[in-house]
């Protein structure tokens, strides 16, 4: 990567991120990265939604993965989870349907969901009593690899057994971390939960990268913050952060990501830096 000359925001030299190439020809295999933190509210979901669809933008082709019962990515999309008739719910427990009579468009080209509701809470109980519970949702997702450049999981805030689902299917895990002190605690408790599945169900889990978000400039706390993080977790960082801004909450309610309710927005513009960043690290 060449050096811009400019000082980001993590205190590290910005790299200058190419502007990325159209997929190359040829058989897809989906690169699948889970949003992860136990945390509620630290920008899992935004950041699920938004990077989807800047990938999109770049002609990549993306599922979005609902694995948080309160439907939260559903509705930032502008699916009623109280509507469906099937969700990821009836994959993980039925062999009636196929994942593609439960995919649903979204109003962004090139992005497809897999929506969620509250049955799915009942999953984590349910899954209990099954053969290889940790690998359900891997099944699922191996049926839709051809079929997608890049899928993206939005975990529910805890580490129960969805989570541990999500960490086994995936091939990389990026860490939404809010920057405000009491969020960095919990990342040594994920960290450890990210060391445990790979080391008992998926050895090729690798960590994608931390992600600064709802970044203040403006207030030395979020400054200390992202400091701290870089120096305790280095290259792991994204250079890419995501500020705090009223847009977010807004595309919440327009059901639409922010690259097209907000395109010319620093937001929207945070997002593609972040795909720019994700395809590099992914090497794709």
């Amino acid at each position: 990567m060449v050096d811009t000359g400019v000082i980001g925001p993590t205190g590290r030299p910005l790299p200058e991120f190419p502007e990325p190439q159209p997929p190359g020809p040829g058989k897809r295999r989906a690169v699948i990265v889970s949003m992860c933190n136990q945390k509620g509210g630290v920008g899992k979901t935004t950041t699920t939604i938004n990077l989807g669809a800047a990938l999109a933008e770049t002609g990549r082709k993306v599922l979005l993965v609902d694995f948080d019962p309160q439907g939260s990515l559903s509705v930032g999309l502008g699916v009623n989870p109280h509507k469906l008739d099937r969700s990821i719910y009836n994959l993980l427990l039925s062999r009636e349907y196929t994942p593609h009579d439960v995919i649903t468009e979204s109003t962004v080209d090139g992005l497809d969901i897999l929506p969620s509701n509250i049955d799915l809470s009942a999953a984590e109980v349910q899954l209990v009593s099954e053969v290889a519970r940790e690998q359900t949702l891997h099944r699922v997702l191996s049926k839709l690899r051809g079929d997608y450049d890049f899928i993206l999981i939005d975990c529910a805030p805890s580490l129960g057994l969805l989570t541990i689902n999500a960490l086994t299917a995936s091939d990389y895990v990026i860490m939404p971390l809010e920057c405000e002190f009491f969020a960095l605690r919990g990342i040594a408790l994920l960290t450890d939960t990210i060391s445990k599945v790979q080391d008992r169900l998926n050895p090729e889990l690798q960590v994608l990268g931390i992600l600064g978000t709802m970044y203040d400039a403006r207030t030395l706390h979020a400054r200390e913050v992202l400091e701290r993080v870089v120096q305790a977790f280095g290259d792991d960082v994204f250079h890419t952060v995501i500020r705090r801004t009223i847009k977010f909450p807004e595309t919440t309610v327009a059901g639409e990501p922010i690259t097209t309710y907000a395109s010319a927005s620093p937001g929207a513009d945070a997002y593609r830096q972040l795909a720019r960043e994700v395809l590099l690290r992914c090497q794709q």
